[in-house]
């Protein structure tokens, strides 16, 4: 998939706000400080379409970007950030779990990891949640850059075996580094094939 043309599309406090258009979804989340506005900038070629801070916790609403006018690129509030008031988070938690248990639309959503730290259980505890809810998932190892093949390797088999512990097995899986652009090709790919079978089914 080439991406000619990416244009903000909004900001939503929550789910029934939300687009109504009937385009497929990819929803983007992770704990806060995960490289996540980096990856939607490499995914879209762009530099700065998600704003990248250094201080963890900015995306505060569901956001909403329109990828070559056919889909929608998702980038959700990030979790786990202790910063922030219980009840700023627990705001943010029923925001996150309403729009990902109510959308229809929705085709997938895009679980980041962080390659460099060993499995965390707020990351656990969030993907066992996405599976009892039934909710389609594929996991994205990021800032991998920082790790020799061999690092990075046994980083992510220690959060594999991690998961495992609860799975049978594990969805599709994506290594990926803003860096190096790394990863863009393979998670292009798999929205490309998603949304063709969304639009075959119409």
């Amino acid at each position: 998939m080439d991406i000619k043309h990416t244009a903000f599309a909004g900001s939503y406090p929550s789910e029934p706000q939300c687009p109504t258009d009937g385009k497929p979804e990819y929803a983007f989340i992770g704990r806060s400080n995960v490289g996540k506005s980096s990856l939607v900038n490499m995914l879209t070629g762009r530099k700065n379409i998600a704003h990248i801070s250094r201080t963890p916790g900015k995306t505060q609403l569901i956001n909403y970007y329109l990828v070559n006018g056919e889909w929608y690129l998702v980038d959700l509030p990030g979790y786990g950030y202790a910063r922030i008031s219980k009840s700023k988070r627990r705001e943010w938690r029923r925001m996150i779990e309403g729009y990902l248990q109510k959308r229809q639309t929705l085709q997938c959503a895009f679980i980041l990891l962080d390659a460099n730290v060993p499995p965390q259980q707020i990351d656990i505890d969030f993907i066992n949640w996405l599976g009892k809810a039934a909710i389609p998932f594929v996991i994205v190892y990021t800032k991998t850059d920082r790790l020799k093949p061999e690092e990075l390797e046994a980083n992510v088999r220690e959060i594999q075996q991690a998961l495992l512990e609860h799975w049978n097995e594990l969805p599709q899986q994506f290594i990926t580094s803003a860096v190096k652009n790394e990863g863009q090709e393979g998670i292009l790919q798999f929205i490309s094939e998603v949304n063709t079978h969304y639009f075959n089914t119409l």
